[in-house]
């Protein structure tokens, strides 16, 4: 992909320089209960992890940085790419939002952590990957994960490192226009349809990423394979690969993102239109 280093972005939030130190609950890392109530924290948009008495959050400072960050030339030049993609992502959502869905957008912001962090939505460790807190407006990435993004889930690129977080934003759109809250009330209504529903909400996302990819490739940014790239780090983390990866093997009743053909289908499907209003993966089901 061809992008401008050395870019800055009032929305990047850098809390690597924590360490993990002092994200802690009830005295130890975030265990699979601590998990549990993380995940239950995203679906239903309610900090549910102070049930279990969490430490203080570690603040901020003035322009997002806890501490100094210390970083190889490596990381340095992926922070810069993500910054790159934060903003881009940003300008075409703050254009297309009003247009395709007749809502005005408001800036997400991003943030940089290593091994666990604290969000809005309570505490949560590196191993869940990224994620988009509702309650904060915020997406979460560990630049840890891109190496297992190439090594374990085979999917190398910097487009797609562009996928993860043009997802991730893509979840803020959901926030903004009030499709995430909506799906919030049915899924405490129709408890049954939770996991179904949720597959939905990811697949939107994953063509509102397909979307934003749309316009770089109309302003010539995308280089050959970038598509590809995109494509196959939808595909690497659909429900059905990580399953079977995992335990060899799949059970659709518990998908909660889609199978790796309907992530890279409908990724593609808002790279070819270029549209939000293309995106709505509820139409005649809720």
């Amino acid at each position: 992909m061809r992008w401008t280093p050395g870019g800055s972005s009032r929305n990047l939030e850098d809390r690597r320089g924590s360490g993990g130190g002092g994200f802690r609950m009830g005295g130890a890392g975030l265990g699979g209960g601590g998990l549990i109530l993380l995940v239950l924290s995203l679906l239903f948009g309610r900090n549910l992890m102070d049930l279990g008495g969490s430490d203080a959050t570690v603040p901020a400072t003035a322009d997002g940085t806890v501490a100094p960050v210390n970083e190889s030339a490596d990381e340095a030049q992926l922070r810069e790419f993500m910054v790159f993609v934060l903003n881009d992502a940003q300008q075409v959502f703050a254009e297309k939002v009003p247009r395709d869905l007749g809502q005005p957008y408001r800036e997400g912001k991003l943030v940089l952590f290593r091994q666990s962090v604290q969000s809005g939505c309570g505490n949560a460790e590196s191993a869940m990957g990224p994620f988009y807190c509702p309650l904060d407006e915020r997406a979460y990435i560990d630049l840890g994960f891109y190496d297992d993004l190439r090594r374990r889930f085979g999917a190398p690129g910097d487009f797609a490192q562009a996928y993860v977080l043009a997802h991730e934003l893509g979840h803020h759109v959901q926030n903004v226009v009030g499709t995430s809250a909506r799906v919030r009330q049915l899924q405490e209504s129709r408890p049954r349809d939770a996991n179904a529903l949720s597959v939905r909400v990811e697949l939107q996302a994953d063509c509102y990423a397909g979307v934003w990819a749309n316009s770089t490739n109309e302003r010539r940014l995308l280089e050959q394979g970038d598509v590809e790239e995109g494509l196959g780090a939808a595909s690497a983390v659909g429900d059905d690969r990580l399953q079977e990866q995992a335990t060899g093997r799949v059970r659709p009743e518990s998908f909660t993102h889609g199978t790796a053909a309907q992530r890279a289908s409908w990724f593609k499907r808002g790279f070819q239109s270029g549209d939000l209003r293309n995106c709505d993966t509820f139409a005649g089901g809720i």
